[in-house]
């Protein structure tokens, strides 16, 4: 199985770069795992809804240029779906068994993510109510689909 994550914008945090890199290690030996950071589109922190529109666009364009056709997208939104850890790894489970074994998970910028992305998107995952830094979220992801991928292995890590 591939499992890809594609995000918006350069990880700069060494302590996210790194949880993310052990994560990423640990995923090895059971699926072929990648992540694409796309650039985000410069801007100033004061945007009208029109230039918000443009600026999410603009990184959409650059997130829809990596995902291939037969991938099956999951595309992080606040008003997708809430899932457990057992949740997401019966997804993934069912997705490498009967679905897509390419699954692009897709992380938007700070001004969320372009309705074509949407469009493109199967599924959308919502971690919660609460905002995150969208780097965070890499991390956080990269976790939560290693706890899936033990879950499915009836491997001990998820208690």
């Amino acid at each position: 199985m591939l499992i890809q994550i594609i995000g918006v914008g350069k990880l700069k945090e060494k302590y996210l770069v790194q949880g993310i890199a052990e994560y990423a290690k640990r995923l090895g030996p059971y699926v072929k795992f990648q992540i694409i950071e796309v650039p985000d589109e410069k801007a100033p922190d004061t945007l009208s809804f029109a230039e918000v529109g443009i600026v999410k666009d603009r990184e959409g364009e650059r997130i829809l240029a990596h995902v291939k056709g037969d991938a099956h997208v999951i595309a992080l939104t606040l008003d997708g779906k809430l899932w457990s850890s057992e949740e997401l790894a019966a997804e993934l489970d069912r997705l490498g068994t009967y679905g897509s074994s390419h699954v692009v998970f897709i992380i938007g910028g700070s001004h969320g993510l372009a309705d074509a992305v949407l469009r493109r998107a199967q599924q959308k995952l919502c971690f919660g109510r609460m905002t995150l830094p969208h780097q965070l979220m890499r991390l956080v992801l990269t976790e939560q689909i290693y706890r899936a991928v033990k879950i499915n292995r009836g491997e001990p890590y998820h208690k």
